[in-house]
């Protein structure tokens, strides 16, 4: 039970942040026999399914690294991370009684949302502040740490559940700060766009 928890738990923490290399990933440990899915996730295996986890990390990889068009890419897959962290922890629990699943299935949601929200949250500020590098040095940790976290929540079950409780506690201490930083973000553009728009009809006048 601690590992499929752990699974879980891993599944949608890291599909929150990054969906198609969670799947990638997970699918090629299957495929090497490093790790045994549930047979609800035994499709994560299927070559067609690896073939285009592949072919959506190399897009989401560039895509990400692109400043502003990476908050935009995050705003779309709100609607997919969530769910799909949701499903996963799901799967990852196939076998245990209804009850269960639906609420490792709501669980999931939360942790995928958590993860999404803060990592969506953090480069939406780095997008606003203006600093080039950062975003891509943010995007690089954040595959990076997909990977490792996985890895953890594979081999490492105890360790990894303790780390996503801190991960929780910090994300409800910042999630709120986040959200005030990407208010004052978007409030400080559309000044900006008044002003460049009233500058050259002032000029006209004098």
């Amino acid at each position: 039970m601690l590992e499929a928890i752990s699974l879980a738990a891993g599944l949608a923490w890291a599909a929150g942040l990054r969906l198609y290399l969670t799947v990638l990933f997970t699918g090629l440990f299957a495929n090497l026999g490093l790790i045994h899915l549930p047979l609800a996730l035994q499709p994560l295996a299927s070559p067609w399914l690896l073939c285009a986890a592949v072919v959506f990390s190399l897009i989401e990889f560039f895509a990400d690294k692109i400043r502003a068009f990476d908050s935009l890419w995050d705003a779309v897959h709100t609607l997919i991370r969530i769910p799909a962290g949701a499903l996963l922890a799901a799967g990852a629990l196939g076998y245990a009684a209804p009850q269960t699943v639906l609420l490792m299935a709501l669980a999931g949601g939360v942790l995928a949302g958590a993860a999404h929200l803060t990592k969506a949250g953090t480069r939406a500020v780095i997008n606003f502040s203006g600093e080039q590098p950062s975003g891509k040095i943010a995007s690089l940790a954040e595959d990076v740490l997909v990977i490792v976290g996985l890895s953890l929540a594979f081999f490492l079950p105890l360790v990894f559940l303790a780390l996503i409780a801190a991960f929780l506690l910090a994300a409800a201490w910042a999630l709120p700060r986040l959200w005030r930083g990407v208010q004052g973000g978007w409030r400080g553009m559309a000044l900006h766009m008044v002003h460049s728009a009233v500058r050259p009809v002032a000029g006209k006048h004098d």
